[in-house]
């Protein structure tokens, strides 16, 4: 009886459920510019959810015209500042896909880059900096390739100049990550997986600041190898280039 009694009891809430009034939507009767105004001013304030709110629902409501296009790519930057990067990613995209020939086009290309770069960058991490060749390069390859792609279709948009730089910085890092990456095989005696490590940084990012660092971890790693004649065709390399890097200048002390 109890059991049956709980489920009566269910049911009836249940029911009376139906009757209870729905929240009331402040929004009834807005216009596409109303919401596109309101979602701009909560923007200006950092309000970045209620921007969302808006913007999304002037898609829903008004899905044709110029504020429908303008609040798809808005929403975009309003989830990137939101820390919500999976969902400003995919808004980006599909502005993207949506608009190729939109005359604000390339800003989609450049905000997929920015949010990659920034991404997995926390609260803690703005305080307390981490050493971005030591963190997962998975985003900033991306970032990187978000940037090209920016400037390859796009040479002349006003975002290029900035995603060039931004560039410069993603490649060094990398580069950098790569020796870092050598030098934990070195500690470990993995002298060919730290030839092979160094050996991207010669090859791919040429110029680099981690390149002098690379050909000092290639004469260590031939030298460890037994394999003298590679390791002076790095020493000369690295001589001729960087011929005050600390390995050299050790090499002359003893």
């Amino acid at each position: 009886m109890a059991r049956l009694a709980a489920l009566l009891l269910v049911a009836t809430l249940a029911a009376g459920c139906g009757w209870l009034p729905k929240p009331k939507d402040e929004t009834a009767g807005w216009s596409a510019s109303r919401l596109y105004s309101a979602a701009r001013a909560a923007m200006s304030e950092g309000d970045w959810e209620t921007a969302i709110k808006y913007l999304e629902t002037l898609e829903a409501r008004y899905p044709f015209g110029r504020y429908a296009q303008q609040a798809q790519l808005e929403v975009a930057y309003a989830y990137y500042k939101y820390d919500e990067p999976e969902s400003a990613l995919a808004a980006a995209d599909r502005f993207i896909k949506l608009y190729p020939r939109h005359p604000h086009v390339d800003y989609a290309w450049y905000l997929k880059g920015l949010i990659n770069f920034n991404r997995g960058r926390g609260f803690l991490d703005r305080i307390f900096p981490k050493d971005p060749a030591r963190l997962d390069q998975t985003a900033l390859r991306q970032a990187y390739r978000d940037f090209g792609e920016l400037v390859r279709r796009f040479p002349d948009s006003r975002y290029a100049p900035d995603a060039r730089q931004r560039m410069v910085y993603l490649r060094n890092v990398m580069a950098e990550h790569e020796v870092v990456v050598a030098e934990f095989y070195m500690e470990r005696r993995a002298y060919v997986a730290a030839v092979n490590r160094a050996r991207q940084v010669v090859e791919r990012y040429d110029g680099a600041p981690a390149m002098a660092d690379a050909l000092a971890i290639l004469v260590r790693a031939y030298r460890a190898l037994d394999l003298p004649r590679l390791a002076a065709d790095a020493e000369r390399v690295l001589r001729l280039n960087f011929p005050d890097h600390p390995l050299l200048a050790r090499g002359r002390r003893g």
